[in-house]
């Protein structure tokens, strides 16, 4: 039986039936993502954006992401330069652009050694999509609601 997508998805392609995996994921943070989480992503840091962790989206789990620029960033470990991991993370991250997400990838050793430098790194990815957005609609003039029925 196929599920409809919307029944699937909601919430920018959140996928409900991995929340507790994703929750577990949250739970056992490595230290490279535990580090990044809260020096640089978490509260806002990173330049007042919201980002979540350890997010479903799809049928992957995403180690962070602002919904607001459809920004993932995933934090890599020694596995990930494992042949079998790097074709996973290749199909992952052509799905998520697929999808509209623009995808920053940054190894544990990056993180746990220069963390300015990723901060760095991320304001600029930030720049970029900010560049590119279009802008938010303008507020319509007058302020007041016409009824139709009037």
């Amino acid at each position: 039986m196929l599920i409809p997508l919307y029944e699937m998805y909601d919430n920018k392609f959140y996928k409900k039936s991995n929340k507790s995996f994703a929750q577990k994921l949250r739970q056992n943070m490595t230290k490279a993502e535990a580090c990044l989480w809260k020096y640089a992503l978490c509260a806002g840091k990173m330049k007042g954006y919201s980002f979540k962790r350890q997010r479903p989206i799809l049928n992957y789990i995403a180690d962070f992401v602002c919904i607001d620029l459809n920004l993932v960033i995933e934090v890599d470990g020694y596995s990930h330069f494992l042949n079998e991991v790097v074709e996973k993370d290749k199909l992952k991250d052509k799905t998520l652009k697929e999808a509209g997400f623009v995808i920053m990838r940054i190894t544990d050793d990056q993180v746990l050694k220069n963390m300015a430098n990723v901060i760095l790194e991320i304001e600029k990815v930030i720049d970029e999509i900010e560049v590119h957005k279009s802008p938010p609609p303008a507020p319509s003039k007058g302020g007041h609601r016409h009824n139709q029925h009037s």
